[in-house]
């Protein structure tokens, strides 16, 4: 029998199950896994084991794996599969976001619940709820129910899941390499993208990529008094502002000399597919009480919103920033600006470029200091790969809605890793919707989004266990 023919026993499984699968959800979102608070290390510590144990539970070799900083999860499958089965590499974070501001939750964070929404939707409310939590939980979810019903599952999985992606993954690269040997697979998979909407499923196509660089403007030796010095000594908030504000045209064009340098064009049917979308002001801006698109004028607003480079200024920061009044010409004046990049584009020449730009532009008295914060390039997957078009079918079983081919205006740096140090390409499914309020207060998953997130995974397995046969 083929694993679609055991399907649907599988997701009659998932539906039995769901109130179980709720629970064990909750259970991991109780643990306090903030990877930014060295308070909270233990607390991470206990979430690579809780999980570990779960994913042994269901017959993976489950390992906690040490790295510089929290602890990491490899869990390999350990079930005999005919030759030419798929292998995948499932991905996933369990750390989590500080909850700060407290006082703007509506209940502790760290208690789980299902709420109704306003619009009458059921939701999960807690920190982790949708990043990540609960995504990482519906590929879980989705392989117990096939061990449950058939004894194994459809095809060869390892899983990895790291405890540092809240800040940045930064051991995760060396933790990589050093397991290379442990992590080999077709193609690997991450549950950390979203939907088009609640009813419509998405596949992540393209990630933009980042430079995330600081300025910083010196002029003086010492903050001066501005009845003394003011129109003789140069400002340096004056000179960034300058800078900062000629970076774009009147038409939103980013003006760095060779930024859009291998930038392609949409494919027209890409183009046209996107024109057809409800991607409007009044659907994306309007909740956030805008009303303009901001981008550059002569491409459509979903271009500007995730497949267009960008180029925006993060934070600024000099002179007397606190209450009442003095009156000083500072001595320097810093600003964090950062680029989303699209493939064609190369980070370090970006960064150069930009330092280039604000170096040229100093004038006499002023000096530039700059820090590099981060940098990952962009990805774009072969939109003809096999994976792809099994899983876009699978989606579009449980959905009852094609499901959509987009690219994301956010950066997953892990993603570049996986093709850089594994050789991995990465298929991004994820359930996530835009008012999911990740890293703000109040976080929440939708619980239909968990639960066909479920049964979209077992779908999905079945699909690119039957691809290679089909």
């Amino acid at each position: 029998m083929s694993d679609t023919a055991r399907l649907p026993a599988v997701l009659d499984r998932i539906d039995a199950d769901f109130d179980n699968s709720l629970e064990r959800l909750f259970a991991l979102l109780r643990i306090k896994s903030i990877s930014a608070d060295p308070a909270f290390a233990e607390d991470c510590r206990t979430t690579a084991a809780h999980l570990a144990q779960d994913l042994a539970s269901l017959g993976f070799a489950a390992e906690v794996r040490p790295t510089a900083g929290h602890p990491a999860i490899v869990a390999k499958s350990r079930e005999a599969h005919a030759p030419g089965t798929p292998h995948v590499l499932f991905y996933g974070h369990y750390d989590v976001q500080p909850v700060d501001p407290l006082e703007l939750w509506h209940r502790p964070p760290f208690e789980p619940v299902v709420t109704d929404h306003a619009d009458g939707r059921k939701i999960i409310v807690a920190r982790g709820a949708e990043d990540d939590k609960g995504q990482l939980m519906t590929f879980v979810e989705a392989c117990r129910a096939w061990k449950a019903e058939t004894g194994k599952l459809p095809l060869n999985v390892t899983f990895l899941i790291e405890g540092e992606e809240e800040i940045g993954s930064k051991n995760f690269g060396p933790f990589l390499a050093s397991n290379k040997a442990d992590l080999s697979a077709d193609f690997a998979l991450v549950c950390d993208t979203g939907m088009w909407d609640r009813n419509t499923p998405a596949i992540t196509t393209a990630l933009r990529g980042l430079v995330y660089d600081e300025v910083r403007i010196k002029a003086a030796n010492r903050d001066l008094h501005s009845g003394v010095y003011g129109g003789t000594a140069r400002n340096p908030i004056r000179v960034l502002t300058r800078i900062l504000g000629s970076l774009h045209d009147d038409n939103g064009h980013i003006t760095i000399p060779g930024f859009y340098d291998g930038v392609k064009d949409l494919p027209a049917d890409i183009r046209a597919q996107w024109a057809a979308l409800d991607f409007t002001p009044e659907t994306f801006l309007k909740p956030i009480g805008l009303s303009v698109p901001a981008g550059e004028s002569d491409r459509l607003m979903i271009e500007q919103a995730i497949s267009r480079p960008t180029c925006d200024i993060n934070g600024i920061v000099g002179g007397y920033t606190g209450e009442g009044s003095k009156t000083v010409i500072p001595a320097d004046a810093s600003a964090k600006v950062s680029f989303r990049l699209v493939e064609g584009q190369d980070p370090e020449k970006i960064r150069a470029a930009f330092r280039a730009f604000v170096t040229e532009r100093l004038p006499a008295d002023c000096r530039a200091e700059f820090i590099d914060h981060a940098g990952a390039p962009a990805i774009a997957l072969d939109w003809t790969m096999k994976p792809l078009a099994a899983a876009k079918r699978a989606l579009t079983d449980e959905w009852g809605k094609e499901a959509l081919l987009i690219g994301s205006g956010a950066s997953i740096p892990i993603v570049a890793d996986f093709k850089r140090t594994l050789g991995l390409d990465t298929v991004l499914i994820g359930f996530g919707l835009d008012d999911d309020n990740i890293h703000s207060p109040n976080e929440k998953y939708d619980l239909q989004s968990f639960h066909k997130g479920i049964r979209s995974w077992a779908r999905i397995l079945a699909a690119f266990a039957d691809a290679p046969r089909a």
